[in-house]
């Protein structure tokens, strides 16, 4: 991998290093899969899907009290009943824990 300036436009592997950080990002996008677990009634869920809004995080939301067999589901996984419950990428980070959210994500 190298890296040169040709006309003011940085290449990295010879495309365009914006373009570059584009695909990077989309492939990071694509890599990381996050799945919050809420409930209706749940302030704790609304802080962590407000804490994955604010970090630019993409998540897929499942309300557990509207959907039984998910509520199954993630008990069958965690042993836990409580809301909110996070898998990111397989792991499962258990109520609202920015800071093992963001390790799963590494």
């Amino acid at each position: 991998m190298k890296a040169f300036l040709l006309t003011n436009i940085v290449f990295f592997n010879n495309i365009p290093i914006e373009v570059y950080k584009v695909l990077e990002k989309k492939e990071r996008e694509k890599m990381n899969s996050v799945t919050v677990y809420v409930t209706n009634t749940c302030p704790y869920c609304v802080m962590l899907k407000n804490f994955l809004t604010q970090q630019n995080i993409p998540f897929k939301e499942v309300n557990v009290q509207e959907d039984p067999v998910q509520m199954h589901y993630v008990i069958s996984q965690t042993g836990q009943m409580g809301v909110p419950q996070t898998e990111v990428n397989g792991k499962w980070v258990i109520g609202f824990d920015p800071n093992s959210i963001m390790a799963a994500l590494r």
